[in-house]
Formats: structure tokens, sequence, C-alpha cells
């Protein structure tokens, strides 16, 4: 029971350390680059292949293909988000129309996304009023993350603390966070 129980910790392990792209991807390009010596030899790096994570500002579908503009993110070995602050600023990235259409429905504004695209060189977009040149990749392949969901339940200290109930919130991906504890607050009167 003990080498069962053992085996699949294991298989458990081993399965959140996979990849979220290819991993021949994974290996081959080049993970967080500096958007700046991008922007300043973009001669050098055109055609390489990149690895990064991006929280989407707008997508928007082009005679070329799918146009997504995001905020970089940095992202680990395993391509998930290392955080949610973009430092470097914007990029653009293209899903080619013969490689099929990335809905702004689904890729809508504040997802996660991380990809692997090749370096294309520079292109001017607007920003607000002002026209910036943005790092601008291909698609080669991208992965969408679970949207956050935040959920509200009531709870009360009541014979200690009084009557009403105060909403908690909480993120449902966490294991400790579950839809079915919603409704039941700390702590726990049953």
């Amino acid at each position: 029971m003990k080498k069962i129980l053992l085996l699949l910790m294991a298989l458990a392990l081993l399965a959140s350390c996979a990849p979220v792209l290819n991993k021949g991807l994974m290996r081959e390009g080049t993970r967080n680059p500096s958007f700046q010596s991008l922007l300043d030899n973009p001669g050098m790096y055109k055609g390489k292949l990149f690895i990064m994570g991006g929280i989407i500002a707008s997508t928007k579908i082009t005679p070329e293909g799918s146009l997504i503009e995001a905020l970089y993110v940095p992202v680990d070995s395993s391509g998930e988000l290392k955080d949610k602050y973009g430092e470097q600023g914007r990029f653009l990235a293209l899903l080619p129309k013969d490689k099929g259409m990335l809905d702004p429905m689904i890729y809508k504004k504040n997802r996660a996304i991380t990809l692997a695209g090749t370096y294309m060189g520079t292109r001017t977009t607007k920003i607000d009023t002002t026209d910036v040149a943005l790092p601008f990749f291909n698609i080669v392949q991208i992965y969408l993350w679970r949207e956050e969901a935040y959920y509200a339940y009531p709870y009360s200290y009541y014979p200690y603390y009084g009557y009403p109930y105060y909403p908690y919130y909480y993120n449902y991906p966490f294991w400790w966070e579950r839809p079915y504890n919603r409704f039941y607050g700390p702590p726990y009167w049953y």
C-alpha cells in the first residue's frame, strides 16, 4: 500500500512539473528576452524563438491573422508566469490566418498567456494617442491560462462577534478554498 501511495505521489509530482508548451520548443527557445535589446538590435534577433508570458491588453482579428497586444510577464522553466507585473512593457504577437484564429471573446483583456514566438522585428502601434514601437512575434504555440474566479461566501462569528454575515472573498483555484466551502466560514458552526 505504501509503495502504491509513493508511486502516485511521484507521478503527481512529475505531472506538476510538465511544461505548458511543447518540450522541444521549451528547450529550443530563449526564455524572457530583454525587450530593450530587441528594440535596439532587431536585426540581430530576427528569426529567433523566444518563450514568454503576458497579460492580454487586446486581441484583434486582422487580415494577417489574430493579433494580440500583451503586457510582458517573465516565465519559469516550465512556462508558468513568475509574477503578474509587466516591468518591460508590451509586445505584439500574431497568429497567422492559416494557423487558425484566436477568438477575442476567449483571448480577452486581462487573461494570462504563455507563448513561443519567432521574433519578426518591431511594429508601430497606438497606445492611447501615442505611436509606440513594440517587439513583434509570430506565434508558434500559445497557452491560455485559466481565468481566475473570485467567490464570496457569508460567514459570521455569531456567538462571539454578533450577527450579520460578512462576505469573505477567496480565489477559487487554490486547494484550501474549494467552492463547496463557500457557505461555511470560520470557525464552521454546524
